[in-house]
């Protein structure tokens, strides 16, 4: 089955299983729209959930909307070393964060201009940590009811409640918060490794009739 969906920031649990157990095609032709994934992601830290947030440039007036695909990244902002901080304090203690920050690194070091780039490269990253072919099909145009193609592009609305309830693992405040779940894949692969793969295999996709 070939699912549509966005290239989100570091995609969640249940972005990640899709990807792990379907054919991709990248939606970027759509306008791009606020209080959503696209550029945001929830990590575990000691204060419990916590968001990460890309600033971007936003545009307006006789402009009007922009296209996902053309919207930049604001730089004036250090939010990369803020980012990469941030994910140090919250999980240099779990058992993989070493396994895989010499990879990472790099990614929140090097300027990058364009939100959808950035978040595509973030994507193969993790898709090369699972062992899985990072997906290639992008749209070409924008429809909005897409034929032949099951359109999960809801999972991008940070403030949709997702019917999900993925199986708890350790996680490194798990004893303080209890299990959060449906975090940023990066909390999974910091807490599980080499497990990720198999776990994502095997979540339940009913979400996706949501």
């Amino acid at each position: 089955m070939t699912v549509l969906l966005h290239p989100t920031y570091f995609p969640n649990i249940a972005h990640f299983a899709v990807i792990a157990q379907n054919e991709i095609c990248w939606e970027q032709e759509d306008n791009y729209q606020k209080q959503t994934f696209r550029n945001r992601t929830y990590i575990c830290t000691d204060q419990g959930k916590h968001m990460l947030n890309i600033p971007i440039q936003h545009v307006g007036g006789a402009q009007g909307r922009q296209k996902f695909k053309d919207v930049k990244l604001e730089n004036a902002y250090h939010w990369q070393r803020q980012h990469w901080r941030t994910l140090e304090t919250a999980y240099r203690t779990s058992p993989f964060f070493e396994f895989y920050e010499d990879e990472l690194a790099p990614l929140f070091e090097k300027k990058h201009s364009f939100l959808l780039d950035f978040n595509l490269q973030a994507i193969e990253i993790v898709c090369d940590f699972l062992e899985i072919s990072m997906p290639t099909l992008k749209t070409e145009s924008y429809e909005s009811n897409p034929k032949n193609i099951l359109d999960a592009r809801h999972l991008a609305n940070a403030k949709q409640n997702l019917d999900m309830q993925p199986a708890p693992y350790t996680q490194v405040f798990g004893k303080k918060h209890n299990f959060i779940g449906n975090m940023s894949i990066l909390d999974l692969l910091f807490n599980e490794g080499t497990n990720a793969f198999d776990y994502l295999e095997n979540q339940p996709l009913d979400f996706l009739n949501g």
